[in-house]
């Protein structure tokens, strides 16, 4: 990400160029940006080990450990003082980010000298990377799924709560959805695919050995989605089961936006992640249900990532202008002096 993709914003007469630190931690690992207000982002660095999570939820230290190494990095590259502002998006910062409220002001302050930091849920990074401040609904999908939606006066979520208990219609469900048709095909039962029998045995070996494979791994959900992009080829190929899978994906992802989408107005609808790199098999569906359950939505491309979120989110605090709801959960804004 270069400063482009933050476009050129103007500083108030009279003050200074404001640093701003960014911070992306999800499943796939940590990314830190830093930049100013006026010259967007300068330079990023990223850490490919995904913060622990443990009794406390999200690991603080563990996250620091990481964090500020690349930080300190970064800004001595950059030629950059301390940053005026930070925006740390987390991967179940809503849920399980108790540890992360309590350390990290304190930490940042004393390590960075960071004077306003912001707490977001990774969905909030993803939102206003993908919308800015505008109203409207944002679909996160990848592994797993999750909606999020905002009036501008507060946060609506919808679903992401992991491969067992919902992420309805993310890669995970697909994946899974088109494995259990391969074995309904292998035993003989109704609903079951010779076409994805046959994908899933090219890809796992035999079906019979898939539990036996498949259970005591810690990144099923990452295996499950991995089968995702086979069901999408199955579905252009015209199997009808396959095609059967990703209409009720749509169905499930129009579910979430639904949810979570402000009912009056224009709001916007953007989807973002790399489940939607899948293509028209789940896009025209999913096009199709976004129409019929939202018709009073626009649909717009996503602007930019949950990296790029946390850059504006940062910006906004270093120039007072945040403009999105603080609940304290989702977003937490706070004042680090004194902590």
């Amino acid at each position: 990400m270069g400063h482009e993709l933050l476009g050129r914003v103007e500083t108030p007469p009279g003050e200074n160029d404001p640093v701003v630190l960014a911070v992306d931690s999800g499943g796939s690992g940590l990314r830190v940006a830093v930049g100013t207000v006026a010259r967007g982002v300068l330079a990023q660095r990223a850490s490919r080990e995904p913060v622990r999570t443990g009794d406390r939820g999200i690991d603080a230290d563990h996250l620091l450990a990481q964090l500020l190494p690349l930080a300190r990095a970064l800004l001595t590259e950059s030629g950059l003082p301390a940053p005026v502002a930070a925006t740390v998006g987390a991967a179940g910062l809503a849920t399980l980010g108790e540890a992360l409220r309590a350390e990290l002001p304190g930490a940042l302050r004393r390590e960075l000298e960071v004077r306003r930091l912001a707490l977001a849920a990774d969905a909030v990074t993803a939102y206003t990377g993908a919308l800015g401040s505008r109203p409207g609904a944002v679909i996160a999908a990848g592994t797993g799924l999750i909606a999020v939606g905002t009036d501008l006066t507060g946060w609506r979520r919808a679903d992401g709560w992991g491969h067992l208990l919902g992420d309805c219609g993310s890669g995970a469900w697909i994946g899974r959805a088109g494995l259990e048709a391969a074995l309904r095909a292998h035993d003989g039962r109704p609903g079951g695919s010779a076409a994805l029998l046959a994908c899933a045995e090219k890809t796992f070996g035999p079906v019979a050995g898939l539990p036996g494979a498949l259970y005591p791994r810690p990144d099923r959900p990452a295996v499950l989605a991995s089968f995702a992009p086979q069901v999408a080829a199955c579905a252009s190929d015209g199997d009808p089961v396959a095609v059967a899978v990703l209409r009720e994906a749509a169905r499930h992802i129009a579910d979430s936006a639904a949810a979570v989408c402000p009912p009056s107005g224009e709001p916007c609808v953007a989807l973002t992640g790399g489940l939607f790199k899948t293509g028209d098999p789940l896009l025209v569906p999913l096009e199709e249900e976004l129409a019929a359950r939202l018709p009073h939505a626009r649909r717009v491309p996503a602007e930019g990532d949950p990296l790029h979120g946390a850059v504006r989110v940062a910006t906004a605090l270093a120039l007072d202008s945040l403009a999105l709801p603080a609940d304290g959960t989702m977003l937490h804004v706070l004042e680090t002096a004194g902590s």
